[in-house]
């Protein structure tokens, strides 16, 4: 059998190929032609000879069998990253709302319809890229504020449609970043709003932690640290610890974000955590390149030690934070601190190969050392440090109990080269894309490209299509309201069939 059934199986089923990435004594090994079965959402047994009867094999031959990747900052909208890559300053191109706009009232930018299907579009390329554990992120640019109940109810169903393991919750915040007329950049608050957001958020929890058979979970997702007054913070990582679910709060990530943090708190970010008891074992925390004492943030702290001795996850983004210009100082030193380190992939595309490649030439760089990291700490944040940062040992790795989440990387596609070490190869020249098949939960997801009932060139045009919907508006929430032509440049002069 070169194929799995679609859904749910019957039996155990035994896959083989010429690597599989086995699990022993808390960390990964790579086990030549070796075989793992699973049997309903478990996996049974992982290693060389497998002596029970099974009810089907798979022989994937030149591919190395892994756990799926757990993305703890998981794209999940129509990212607009390439309308700022190289138009900046953000706050002068829509990036940061003008003090009119705000005064006028925010819009919802998007239609209801348009984000169901956003849910759809990024948990389907997710998937293709081999990630099964995903805590979505979405810019709330666009929104008229935070989240809602019924696009995260739309989200879970398709979460279950779709057959991906999600962490999902509303994001919810108090305040914004606004910029007015003479390029000054400060912050609004609105806290009764943003605690009626809250309050909708631990609902949803309430309501949809476990569902799907326990493909559904929940989280607390509030906005950027800048975003939220102390009661909010404060209150958010109560209900984390009481409803026990993990709290992703987005901080030490920008200059602005340090500044402002600051002068409203009179500490930095990590600081201020700390003093609201909103830091422990659950809070998961993008991005941590802009700390105190790094080479962004001159001021003397103790931001990292604070994070470490919280228990406390940092979620390592590098694609993104590269593209900013900005990153980890440096993931290598961050992990032999001692801080748990888990990956998101935040921008398209939801590629979490080529974050895990960003991440290792950033470490070097920043480091000034080859050997500053290697290819399977890289691999480990990607799995391991995902689960831990869930506080969950039945993720992330291939193992007898843990879930039956597998991908299968294809190991015979031209542009790899040669394969000596497949972690390493897929380190070098590996895609995201380069995943043959998906797992979830014991039920395929993926085969050869094709997810049931996802039509890839309808979800292109319909992206494409509500992409330009977004252009369109940007210019009623861009400072001084310019044009759409002078807020997006081109990289070259634009020649059209006159």
């Amino acid at each position: 059998m070169t194929a799995l059934p679609w859904g749910r199986l019957d039996g155990p089923t035994l896959l083989t190929a010429r690597w599989v990435v086995g699990h022993r004594d808390g960390h990964h090994a790579l086990l030549e032609n070796g075989e793992i079965v699973f049997e309903g959402d478990r996996i049974v047994f992982v290693g060389h000879g497998y002596p029970g009867a099974v009810a089907r094999r798979v022989e994937y031959g030149a591919a190395l069998i892994g756990p799926g990747f757990i993305d703890l900052d998981a794209l999940s909208d129509l990212d607009t990253t390439i309308l700022a890559y190289d138009n900046q300053p953000g706050w002068k191109k829509g990036r940061v709302w003008p003090r009119d706009y705000l005064d006028a009232g925010p819009v919802e930018m998007l239609a209801p319809d348009e984000l169901v299907f956003q849910k759809r579009y990024a948990f389907a390329h997710l998937l293709r890229n081999g990630i099964t554990t995903a805590l979505p992120i979405a810019s709330l640019f666009y929104r008229a504020w935070g989240e809602t109940w019924d696009e995260f109810a739309s989200a879970a169903a398709e979460a279950e449609a779709l057959n991906i393991r999600a962490y999902l919750g509303p994001a919810y915040r108090s305040g914004n970043q606004v910029v007015d007329a003479d390029g000054t950049i400060a912050a609004f608050f609105d806290e009764e709003r943003g605690l009626a957001n809250l309050a909708e958020a631990i609902r949803f929890c309430e309501t949809f932690e476990g569902r799907a058979g326990g493909l559904v979970r929940t989280m607390l997702a509030p906005d950027r640290i800048e975003t939220c007054t102390p009661e909010l913070v404060r209150r958010g990582a109560t209900a984390a610890r009481d409803l026990g679910v993990p709290l992703r709060q987005h901080c030490c990530q920008s200059a602005i974000e340090y500044e402002l943090v600051l002068k409203l708190r009179g500490m930095s970010p990590a600081d201020w955590l700390e003093s609201l008891g909103a830091l422990g074992p659950w809070a998961l925390l993008p991005h941590g390149t802009h700390v105190s004492g790094s080479s962004r943030i001159p001021r003397p702290g103790r931001d990292l030690e604070i994070i470490r001795d919280a228990g406390a996850t940092i979620v390592h983004c590098p694609l993104v934070m590269a593209r900013h210009g900005a990153a980890l100082e440096s993931f290598a030193r961050v992990r032999r601190m001692g801080i748990n380190v888990g990956l998101g992939t935040d921008t398209w595309p939801p590629d979490m190969v080529l974050n895990m490649q960003t991440g290792m030439m950033l470490c070097r760089v920043v480091d000034g050392d080859a050997q500053a990291c290697r290819s399977e700490d890289l691999y480990d944040s990607a799995t391991l440090g995902g689960a831990k940062a869930l506080g969950r040992d039945d993720l992330g790795r291939l193992a007898p109990g843990a879930k039956a989440d597998i991908t299968v990387f294809d190991l015979s596609a031209p542009h790899l080269g040669q394969v000596v070490d497949p972690i390493q190869t897929m380190m070098l020249s590996g895609r995201g894309t380069d995943m043959r098949s998906v797992i979830v939960d014991g039920r395929a997801s993926l085969q050869d490209g094709r997810i049931p009932g996802v039509d890839w060139d309808d979800l292109a045009a319909r992206a494409q299509s509500q992409f330009g919907r977004v252009m369109a508006q940007y210019p009623r929430r861009t400072l001084g309201h310019p044009p759409v032509e002078q807020i997006f440049s081109s990289a070259y002069p634009v020649i059209r069939r006159g």
